[in-house]
């Protein structure tokens, strides 16, 4: 409800110009993130399943540690059994907190560039912070929904 002057009185009422409140990249450090591993089963069928992983350290975790990181809790999530097959081996930065996102619910199917190939760099090199969103899919399937972009209901 609003009073007279149309000020808000109960409720909550962000507001981003706000100096007070803190945006999330600057709610943890760099040594203890929460990041978000979009695990890309199908692109034509949309089949995903997120993955989250809290106190990650990007400063040390290089992007090849960060995917066996996943491929382990693959392995030992119960809800992830069906992903259990797929031969992840690609790593693609989705956004980052407060970036804009794309209209493909799984993965970004532009910007190439942000495919993570060098599997020595650390996460904070990459510019990964709190609350960034990455794909970990197959680069074959990948590569074939790109030349084909047809997505399938059954």
């Amino acid at each position: 409800m609003s009073d007279v002057d149309g000020d808000f009185q109960d409720g909550f009422h962000p507001n981003p110009d706000d100096p007070s409140q803190p945006l999330a990249t600057t709610l943890k450090p760099l040594t203890a993130a929460t990041i978000t591993v979009r695990i890309v089963k199908s692109f034509e069928f949309r089949t995903a399943k997120s993955l989250i992983l809290k106190d990650v350290d990007l400063v040390h975790t290089t992007v090849g540690g960060l995917m066996e990181k996943c491929r382990e809790a693959i392995k030992t999530t119960p809800g992830f059994k069906p992903y259990r097959t797929i031969q992840l081996d690609t790593l693609k930065l989705y956004t980052v907190a407060h970036g804009h996102k794309t209209t493909n619910l799984i993965i970004n199917l532009d910007h190439d560039e942000w495919i993570l190939n060098d599997h020595d760099k650390t996460l904070a090199e990459i510019g990964a912070e709190n609350e960034t969103e990455l794909s970990f899919f197959n680069r074959e399937a990948y590569e074939a929904f790109k030349r084909n972009p047809e997505v399938k209901w059954d």
